[in-house]
């Protein structure tokens, strides 16, 4: 990364840094402004939304259509905002990415891995990429840790190594930067992560949530021995009991951190561990019901509708998420004037829908199985349902485990919830199978997917 490039993402992590400072009336008066500018550049330069939108210019936000991952991978040239975008080559482009290339020498492209059936690619040019860094920096400077060129901080991520996805091409961000960084990928056999990581001491330490769970068992069984000032848990739903692990192999350093390749960082926690404050200066976050209502603070939602304010090259304007979460209904003490995310369920396509005794059909959040699975002796899980039933992975069972009890206690869950009990299977594997990206679900449902 070149001096002016520096320079210009110092100041947009400064910028991001004062933002955190003004009311939360001052705040609500900048989203107006920023979307107003963005609903302007789109509609000039967007052929698919003067369409999508059309006769809606001047609605407010509300009233306008949802934009699914679907619909704008179908209208992908017509929906970007130059015209010498094509899908085709950017598949191309995306498929022999090697590293730090740029799309027509001028785009940074991502992709996702597609679990739904349905992969996404998408793109910022070189400056909403500083963008997408420094609200990143943002989220490392709410755990504690300041992204100081001068004084870096020595870093491992154990995420995914693949150059189309969002975490890599960070990680290669920042190593350009001089940040001294360990990176790993998330399927690299433990035993040779643990080296690596008792070598490399430190100070940061990231990754999915179902990895930083294995390493704090390693931490607590004497194998792994580093000693991070901060812990950031990403892209997976942060479980009690993997907090609790952490903090005890640890101390209280664990931070959680909530963003997306479709539309990059969303919240961060900070030291007061009250759940993660909504970066509501760079989107505007609606959590609603099935039906795009909006749902009260405390209330899980079924959704998420992200308008991201600075992207200009793929706007997203009410981009349909399917994350559940609930928000906050009380302030954060340290005066951050953003929102609070309570805490996060899991996505749409992780809640199972079983049978019922009526004939109908009821939907099981992942919650259910988490209360129940993570208070076993075990290194890591995962609740998979098949069309033969349920099946509940094992991995790393480090001490005495009454399968018996385990299956009462999945029937007694279920039954509460008025499902008819399927058939149950606990399976002792050596290690959980994982995504494409590495990425390693608690909760998942093979069977195809049903839109609500």
């Amino acid at each position: 990364m070149d001096t002016p490039m520096m320079k210009n993402l110092l100041s947009k992590y400064e910028t991001l840094r004062k933002q955190e400072h003004v009311s939360r009336q001052q705040l609500q008066a900048y989203q107006v402004q920023e979307l107003q500018r963005l609903r302007e550049y789109t509609y000039a330069h967007s052929p698919f939304y003067r369409e999508f939108h059309k006769g809606l210019f001047d609605a407010p936000l509300e009233d306008l259509p949802v934009l699914t991952k679907s619909t704008l991978m179908d209208h992908f040239d017509d929906l970007v905002t130059d015209r010498a975008i094509h899908l085709r080559d950017v598949r191309t482009f995306a498929a022999n990415n090697q590293g730090d290339e740029l799309y027509l020498d001028r785009y940074v492209v991502h992709s996702t891995s597609g679990s739904t059936g349905n992969p996404g690619l998408f793109l910022m040019d070189s400056e909403e990429w500083l963008t997408a860094l420094a609200s990143s920096f943002r989220g490392f400077e709410e755990a504690g840790v300041k992204m100081d060129p001068n004084h870096p901080v020595k870093m491992a991520q154990i995420t995914s190594t693949n150059p189309s996805h969002m975490s890599s091409g960070g990680a290669s961000s920042m190593g350009n930067m001089g940040v001294p960084i360990l990176l790993l990928t998330a399927a690299e056999p433990i035993q040779s992560m643990v080296e690596k990581l008792n070598s490399w001491q430190p100070q940061l330490l990231l990754g999915y949530a179902s990895i930083i769970r294995i390493l704090a068992y390693e931490q607590l069984s004497g194998r792994l021995q580093i000693a991070p000032s901060t812990v950031i848990s990403g892209s997976e739903v942060l479980t009690p009991e993997t907090r609790r692990r952490a903090v005890q192999a640890w101390g209280n350093v664990l931070f959680d951190m909530y963003g997306t390749t479709d539309c990059g960082g969303i919240g961060a926690e900070c030291k007061e561990h009250r759940g993660m404050h909504l970066q509501e200066d760079l989107a505007i976050i609606e959590v609603v019901d099935r039906n795009n209502r909006p749902v009260p603070a405390g209330d899980y939602g079924e959704k998420l509708l992200v308008t991201v304010l600075w992207k200009r090259a793929q706007p997203l304007i009410r981009y349909e998420l399917d994350d559940s979460l609930r928000l906050s209904s009380v302030h954060c003490p340290c005066g951050r004037p953003f929102r609070l995310v309570k805490d996060i369920q899991g996505r749409v396509r992780e809640i199972l829908t079983f049978p019922t005794v009526t004939g109908g059909s009821v939907k099981v959040h992942p919650i259910v199985f988490e209360n129940i699975m993570d208070t076993l002796p075990v290194n890591a899980y995962q609740v998979v349902q098949e069309a033969d039933g349920l099946h509940l992975l094992l991995s790393g069972v480090h001490d005495a485990l009454n399968e018996d009890e385990l299956l009462a206690a999945v029937k007694k869950a279920l039954t509460k919830q008025g499902a008819v009990m399927p058939k149950v299977e606990v399976q002792r594997v050596p290690s959980i199978p994982q995504a494409a990206s590495g990425k390693t679900p608690l909760v998942k449902s093979n069977l195809p997917h049903t839109p609500a």
